[in-house]
Parts: structure tokens; C-alpha cells; sequence
């Protein structure tokens, strides 16, 4: 009876832990036995393992083989455990030795000729393996990239199979990441091609400094989608802690490649119109996948014909408004995704949407039916609500607007207040700061509330809209160099609320 021992790591959403592979070669007829709550791609790996193992040149046991996947009660899925699995073998066949692989993690599929290839959430995996604190990690080479990304463990890729049974033996080095290089992701698209709309434009620069939702209603052909897809220029680059949670869920997504491994600048994500709920916020049989909200934590999503999305979709939006992540419950357990993002709502102002508002033929019930998709507790969240309105000659004709990178400058330096005021607190935005706070720690005068106050008295805002309120007052006080909102910001900021933007 031989026993050998390897470790891989499970990655459930964005969280990994470390699992342990013990291969037990002992008596009875020929055969390859997988436990430990492996899924369907688990239970096949049994024949690539062999394959792989056979055609690079080793000797498959002619004997019974018990691989054990520990803890045994946690399901475990996909591919990336296939090199881990035929090196356990290996050692438990005497074939090779354990020294190096009691310490290491080894990551990656295997092709029936012995070569590596990549597996989704390389990334939370590595950091799994520093967690737990092993030294070292094997990773398939084209991974290799994304896996550096992690300081404090070695970090090593192989092409194949043999590449890594060489290593063991001592016969071979293998190779390590080079020198990552940050390759920027800003668009081309500048603010200066959007002619005209100076209340939209506003309101994005608004939006950015203050990480605020925005809705944008008008007719097509007006500028919508321009403005929303020039707001990441606007922003400024992710942290260094903040493009590691993003990396990480586009790793867990499929969606890294070896020429862009880390993510450093906000990401877009815009999904069809008709998309499923499942797409929207995330689902799939076994552990639930990251859906289109995680996709652009730390980024915009931008919902162009919201009008057009089915309402489940639409509502199921309400909760990671809230709370910044999304808990997705499935048959091996609840995937809980980051999902801070910016949300961008577009939307024509009924179904025949004619560039004039006066040539519109649609029934008032039809109006009032197209954007009732829209419910009072959804846009009760969306801080900024424009109407945009068509374009005269004199704008096309005018002189060009202001780039993004003006635009950006002013956002950083709002931005730059606001994580100085809320620094002590682990607040980076004013849309994170919760509305207790800024009606009991960070008062405002009396007269400066007094629109507010009237909004409320009058039943024209609820109280998560005061608080929202609130907050855009921070970010145009911000915007103006002011050390407090006064009357006129509280104002305006209501005015940003008025409802669907009608």
C-alpha cells in the first residue's frame, strides 16, 4: 500500500480554499476511484489524468487508485485540479518525490499529451495558497502572468506535465513571472464629442466625483449612450487593492488574458437589453458564476433601453444597490460577488420616441406603462435623474466642449476631499457613507437642510432620498471647494431627484 499527498485549491465566487489530494495505491482490479464531492468535469478528470500521465512517458499503476479530495463535505468542481491529482498519483507510485510538493500548490488542466492549460480563478487561488501559507504555487504557464500579480509566494509555470515531473526530481527549474506591465484600458472616446447637453454633461461629472447613479431620459439620437460611455475616462484609475478585486472576478469570469492580467483602470460592462436575470446579476447549476453587476465592481453599468429589460431583472438591481455585493444561492452552496458599481440608466421617454416631444402618437396609458417598468423603490436609489433635450443648430455649430482629461482633473480633486474627510472612517466615496452619519457626525446648518426639510414635510422625497440627497450635496460641495453643502447645493441636489426625469 502506497499513499501520496499533492494540494490544489477550490475557488468558490471569489474566495478560495485549500484542498488536499491524497492518492492511495493498493490492492484489487485496475481502476481510478474520485471522492470527495467532485462535480461532473472533477469526475472526468480520472481520464485525462491517466492519459497525460501514460504520454509523458510515466507509467500509469497497474493497481486500484483512490484519489480523496479533503475536506470531503466541500463540494469541489472544474478542471483545475487535474495536475495536483496526477502528481499525488505520482508520488504515491514512487515515482517521484514529496519534498516540493508538501510545501506547493499546483494549479491547472491537463490535455490528454500532458499539457497544462489554464483554469478560471487563477488569481483568488494564489492568494488562497498565501493565505494558508504555502510557499510556493505551480501554475500553468500562460497563467503565469495573472498569478504574479500576488506578492509574497513563489510563484512557477509549466507547459506540461513533464515540465513538472522534472521539477520534482530536481532535474529541472521552472520558470517564474517577468516583470509585469501595466497596460492601460482607458477609451479613445473624449467628452469633447458630445455636442451640446450641458445639464447631462454635469451631471456625469457630478456622478464621477461622487460614485452617484445616474438616469438619462430623451429622445434617440441624442447623446445617451456618448455620455455614458465616456464616463470611466472620468474616473480615476482602480487602487491597487481595488484592481486586485476586480482582476480577481474577471478570473473567476473566464475574461483575463495573458496580455492584460491586471485590471487598472474601471470597467464598462453594458448588457442587452434582453438579458436574463441570471446574466444580469449573476447564476448557473452548481455555483453560481458572476453575472454582469460583479463584472463591473469598482466600474459603470450601463443599462441602455432600461425601459426595455424585464422587470424581475430590473428589481433583482435593488440589492447590490444597496448593499454593494450580490449572494447567490445554488445547489453547492451561496457565491457571494463583490458589486460597488455605478449604475447608468438610459431610457427614451415612451415606445414611438420622436425627436420632438409634441409629435409623440403614443396613448398616455402607454406612456405611463413604458417607464412604469421603472419602480419608485429602484429609482428611489438613482441619485441623478436628467431629461435630456434636442440639440439646436447653434450647438453643432459651436465651439467644442471640454475633454475628459479637464473633466477628470476636477473629479480627482473632489475625489482626492472626499477620501481625505471620510480617511478615518474607510469610506472612499460619498455614495458610501451611510445616511446616520451624515445627519448626526457630519451636520449641516439648519438653513442649509431647509430645502430638505420641506421635501420631506411635503412627502415629495422618503427618507433614503433625503439621505441620497445628502450625499450628491457632498459631492457638488466638493466640486465647488466648499468645506460644507450650503442651501444652494442641498437644492440643486434636489432637483437632480425629480422623478424619471420628466
Amino acid at each position: 500500500m502506497a499513499l501520496g499527498r499533492a494540494y490544489a485549491v477550490a475557488v468558490r465566487g471569489v474566495e478560495g480554499q485549500l484542498v488536499e489530494i491524497e492518492a492511495d495505491i493498493g490492492r484489487g482490479l485496475p481502476g481510478v476511484h474520485l471522492v470527495g464531492l467532485p462535480d461532473t468535469a472533477l469526475q472526468e478528470s480520472r481520464d485525462r489524468v491517466r492519459a497525460a500521465v501514460t504520454n509523458s512517458g510515466e507509467r500509469w499503476p497497474d493497481s486500484r487508485v483512490i484519489l480523496a479530495l479533503s475536506p470531503a463535505t466541500l463540494p469541489k468542481g472544474g478542471s483545475g485540479f487535474d495536475l495536483a491529482l496526477a502528481c499525488a498519483v505520482l508520488v504515491a507510485d514512487g515515482r517521484v518525490p514529496s519534498a516540493d510538493l508538501d510545501k506547493s500548490v499546483l494549479l491547472g488542466e491537463l490535455a490528454l499529451d500532458g499539457r497544462l492549460r489554464g483554469v478560471r480563478g487563477v488569481l483568488p487561488a494564489v492568494l488562497a495558497a498565501k493565505a494558508a501559507g504555502r510557499p510556493a504555487v505551480v501554475v500553468p504557464y500562460p497563467a503565469l502572468a495573472e498569478a504574479g500579480l500576488v506578492d509574497g509566494i513563489e510563484v512557477l509555470g509549466a507547459r506540461n506535465l513533464r515540465e513538472v515531473i522534472e521539477w520534482l526530481r530536481g532535474e529541472l527549474m521552472l520558470s517564474g513571472p517577468a516583470p509585469a506591465e501595466v497596460v492601460s484600458g482607458r477609451t479613445t472616446a473624449d467628452l469633447s464629442d458630445v455636442a451640446g447637453q450641458g445639464d447631462a454633461r454635469l451631471a456625469l461629472e457630478v456622478a464621477a466625483a461622487g460614485a452617484h447613479h445616474l438616469m438619462l431620459t430623451g429622445p434617440p439620437g441624442i447623446g445617451k449612450t456618448m455620455l455614458a460611455q465616456r464616463l470611466p475616462g472620468v474616473l480615476p484609475p482602480l487602487s491597487e487593492q481595488e484592481a486586485l478585486e476586480v482582476t480577481a472576478i474577471h478570473s473567476v469570469a473566464g475574461l483575463l488574458t495573458s496580455e492584460r492580467p491586471l485590471i487598472t483602470e474601471p470597467p464598462f460592462v453594458a448588457p442587452h437589453h434582453t438579458c436574463s436575470i441570471s446574466a444580469l446579476v449573476g447564476g448557473g447549476s452548481g455555483m453560481a458564476r458572476p453575472g454582469a453587476v460583479s463584472r463591473a465592481h469598482r466600474g459603470v453599468l450601463f443599462l441602455d433601453e432600461c425601459a426595455e429589460l424585464g422587470v424581475k431583472a430590473l428589481e433583482a438591481l435593488r440589492t447590490p444597490l444597496e448593499d454593494g455585493e450580490v449572494r447567490i444561492a445554488r445547489r453547492d452552496g451561496v457565491a457571494c460577488y463583490p458589486a460597488r458599481f455605478q449604475l447608468v440608466l438610459a431610457a427614451n421617454p415612451c415606445p414611438c420616441a420622436p425627436p420632438r416631444t409634441e409629435d409623440c402618437v403614443c396613448a398616455p396609458t402607454a406612456r405611463r406603462r413604458y417607464l412604469g417598468k421603472l419602480s419608485g423603490p429602484l429609482l428611489d436609489r438613482v441619485d441623478l435623474r436628467v431629461s435630456m433635450q434636442p440639440l439646436s443648430v447653434g450647438a453643432l455649430n459651436g465651439e467644442a466642449a471640454e475633454s475628459t482629461a479637464e473633466v477628470r482633473a476636477r473629479v480627482a480633486a473632489a475625489r482626492a476631499t472626499a477620501v481625505e474627510r471620510w480617511r478615518e472612517f474607510g469610506w472612499r466615496t460619498n455614495a458610501e457613507v451611510p445616511g446616520p452619519a451624515l445627519r448626526q457626525r457630519f451636520r449641516i446648518s439648519r438653513q442649509a437642510l431647509r430645502p430638505l426639510e420641506g421635501a420631506l414635510r411635503e412627502g415629495q422625497i422618503t427618507a433614503r432620498g433625503a439621505d441620497r440627497a445628502l450625499r450628491v450635496a457632498w459631492t457638488l460641495a466638493d466640486l465647488a471647494g466648499l468645506a460644507l453643502p450650503g442651501e444652494d447645493q442641498v437644492g440643486c441636489a434636489l432637483g437632480y431627484r425629480d422623478r424619471r426625469g420628466e
